[in-house]
């Protein structure tokens, strides 16, 4: 399907309003359990940089920015000026911890896979997903589909500790074979 075909689907604006061009989609938000345990996954399993925390004592909750960046130099030091990079960032991940959720015996929050289904999933892109696979596979992580089941050979699916199910998927056609 051309991109002039998808841009006619029925609902799609004919011409998006000008200001809308300098948006930046920035971050989606997941509730997890144990922050400790999940910036455990998503910074040693996955490579994610942490880059603002905040933490609503009032509230008594927390909130911690991560991105994936290949260079951390890009990265201001100056927290002001981090928190200002980080929030015009494409592609950042939002974990709000509620403090006290650790104790529970299991997680509170519902990860959108199970009944009633909603949130689906969050997707990461590999170099080799075959590789990145036997990563994982060796860490230990769990696999909600692993490239050799169902139909779709071309991704699998990992689960972090709150069994959000994350898609780790390659750009490029794998190899035949």
């Amino acid at each position: 399907m051309s991109l002039s075909d998808l841009t006619s689907l029925p609902g799609v604006t004919a011409t998006p309003d000008i200001p809308t061009r300098r948006y930046v989609f920035n971050h989606t938000m997941i509730r997890v359990r144990d922050l400790t345990a999940s910036l455990d996954f998503y910074t040693r399993v996955l490579g994610f940089t942490p880059v603002y925390q905040h933490i609503f004592e009032e509230a008594a909750f927390t909130i911690v920015y991560l991105v994936l960046v290949g260079d951390r130099s890009v990265i201001p030091d100056d927290d002001e000026a981090r928190k200002r990079w980080v929030l015009g960032q494409p592609g950042v991940l939002e974990l709000t911890h509620n403090h006290g959720t650790e104790t529970l015996e299991k997680t509170p929050y519902h990860n959108g896979n199970t009944e009633p289904r909603g949130f689906g999933h969050l997707c990461v892109s590999v170099p080799d997903v075959g590789a990145a696979c036997a990563r994982f596979e060796s860490l230990g992580v769990t696999f909600q589909k692993r490239l050799s089941e169902g139909c779709m050979s071309h991704i699998a699916f990992i689960r972090d500790p709150d069994d959000y199910w994350i898609e780790i998927l390659q750009p490029t056609p794998l190899p035949a074979g």
